[in-house]
């Protein structure tokens, strides 16, 4: 697996949509405006649709903005849990890759911290 993305969650992430710096994702297939879903699937296999566009801010450029409040709902994320997108190459399948997300959050246990997953 390769991970194409990971970010410790902000209140805006979970208020008003994930942020990703479009050039941490290499070249985009499509311009400022445009708008596509992007197809992923967490833990369990289930899949989500997330509506993606490209928007420009002039404090941090080019981003990718996802719509994914149904998931953050879902899953009760919170400020500070760690999403990481990642693609997996299938075996099982007909050629091509998968695209996955997992959501850490960082509990206290016995006096040290782990990253445990939000299910």
């Amino acid at each position: 697996m390769t991970t194409l993305f990971s970010k410790l969650l902000t209140k805006a992430d979970i208020e008003n949509g994930l942020s990703i710096p479009a050039s941490t994702l290499g070249p985009l297939p499509f311009q400022e405006g445009h708008s596509m879903n992007m197809h992923v699937h967490d833990d369990n296999g289930q899949e989500w649709i997330f509506s993606c566009s490209i928007k420009g801010n002039e404090s941090v450029g080019r981003f990718l903005s996802v719509g994914w409040i149904e998931f953050v709902r879902e899953r009760n994320l919170q400020v500070d849990d760690n999403v990481n997108i990642l693609e997996e190459v299938m075996n099982n399948r007909a050629t091509g890759t998968w695209i996955k997300i997992e959501v850490k959050r960082k509990i206290r246990l016995f006096g040290k911290d782990i990253w445990a997953d939000v299910k």
